[in-house]
């Protein structure tokens, strides 16, 4: 088994190279060879408490003996117990279990345009903002502004508009000039680079779809489930949305997502308007309860907090060391360091000195270690990482 094996086999979506990996053990990924990885990208934020964890092995093999699919024509005790678990630790009163990111993102925006068609056929436009990331399928593909996404795939779903995060009076000025249905925010972009929204822009964007009736959504794919030292990103700005799309990490390594939804949107929706076959799958769903137990915990979000302060300030050092360090962002263990060349080249190196790291927009390198990395995981990481600097 080798990287020409994938090659031939595959459509060229992803560049791959090197030996596969075979197995995790904790913070830890192993390659067909016997090479070992510090995981810093926890395959792309899903892998929230690392590889391999006693809780999510167990709890997949028990209800793997139960039932592992029955679709959505029935209901499983899985499925019930994750919507109420994500109702008691959210702002929620409804939940839709999908199982992606992308789907989750799917079901906000058709969800927001049933919503905003009670009052007006006219009111279906939708505002996203520059560097946003939301999917790859055709509504979130609109949604996502960035035109690297788009190139040949044109043109885009009509209604979307895009501003730019933090820029009150510019999105003021777009939200103006349409009857829009939703407004879309990432409240930290993550695979646009890092991006923070400001606690006061989110107000405002609260403030303003209050007034008129928009549905707020907040795409916490990334930075939710405890990635950023609270359960929830919003909890940080004190900033309520009503529907927040989650996934990633929620299913423990399996396909999950969801949408959390307040009651006068979910109440727009009848049987029939919106579905999936494999949505709250009750394996996947056991495994995010598990998730949910261990994520919630205030020590476990108390470490996570601190340790991301600490990230931080240790990337912060190396920017001063490193001129080609620009600038560092981000929260908890969502952290990005802006560089002033194509990171490509650091990630190469990274790999081959035994840490994984992702890029993220153009210039920026993404660290997101597992929620169970200790000081010492992020001391070797860092190590290897000026290394290659």
């Amino acid at each position: 088994m080798k990287t020409s094996d994938y090659n031939e086999y595959f459509v060229p979506t992803f560049s791959r190279s090197g030996p596969p990996l075979v197995k995790g053990k904790g913070v830890y990924l192993y390659d067909a060879t016997g090479r070992k990885f510090l995981d810093f990208g926890s395959g792309i934020a899903v892998n929230a408490l690392g590889h391999a964890h006693p809780a999510l092995m167990k709890a997949m093999v028990d209800q793997s003996k139960k039932l592992i699919h029955t679709s959505n024509l029935y209901i499983t005790p899985p499925h019930i117990e994750l919507a109420r678990m994500l109702v008691m630790n959210s702002f929620g009163k409804k939940v839709f279990l999908c199982n992606s990111g992308t789907e989750a993102m799917e079901a906000a925006i058709k969800f927001s345009r049933k919503y905003g068609s009670q009052t007006s056929e006219k009111k279906y436009h939708t505002l996203s903002f520059f560097n946003g990331f939301h999917g790859r399928t055709y509504g979130a593909l609109s949604a996502t502004a960035q035109d690297k996404f788009h190139k040949g795939f044109g043109p885009m779903l009509e209604g979307f508009h895009y501003s730019h995060l933090n820029d009150e009076k510019g999105t003021r000025k777009i939200l103006d000039k349409h009857d829009f249905a939703a407004i879309l925010v990432e409240p930290i972009q993550g695979e646009g680079g890092i991006h923070c929204a400001s606690t006061a822009f989110l107000q405002f964007l609260r403030d303003y779809a209050t007034k008129r009736d928009i549905v707020l959504v907040f795409d916490e794919i990334q930075c939710g489930m405890g990635r950023t030292g609270t359960l929830w990103n919003y909890e940080q700005h004190g900033v309520i949305p009503d529907l927040m799309a989650i996934a990633k990490p929620l299913g423990g390594g399996l396909p999950l997502g969801g949408l959390i939804c307040c009651d006068k949107v979910a109440m727009a929706i009848s049987p029939g308007n919106h579905g999936t076959t494999f949505g709250g799958n009750p394996v996947a769903c056991a495994l995010g309860c598990e998730v949910l137990k261990i994520v919630s915990k205030k020590p476990f979000l108390k470490k996570v907090t601190d340790l991301g302060i600490y990230l931080k300030s240790k990337l912060n050092e190396l920017s001063i060391k490193y001129p080609v360090i620009k600038e560092v962002r981000g929260s908890g263990f969502l952290a990005g360091a802006e560089l002033q060349i194509d990171p490509k080249e650091i990630v190469s190196k990274c790999k081959k000195a035994g840490l994984l790291v992702i890029s993220a927009g153009s210039n920026t390198l993404r660290f997101m270690p597992p929620l169970i990395a200790e000081k010492k995981h992020i001391d070797a990481a860092l190590s290897i990482f000026e290394k290659c600097l």
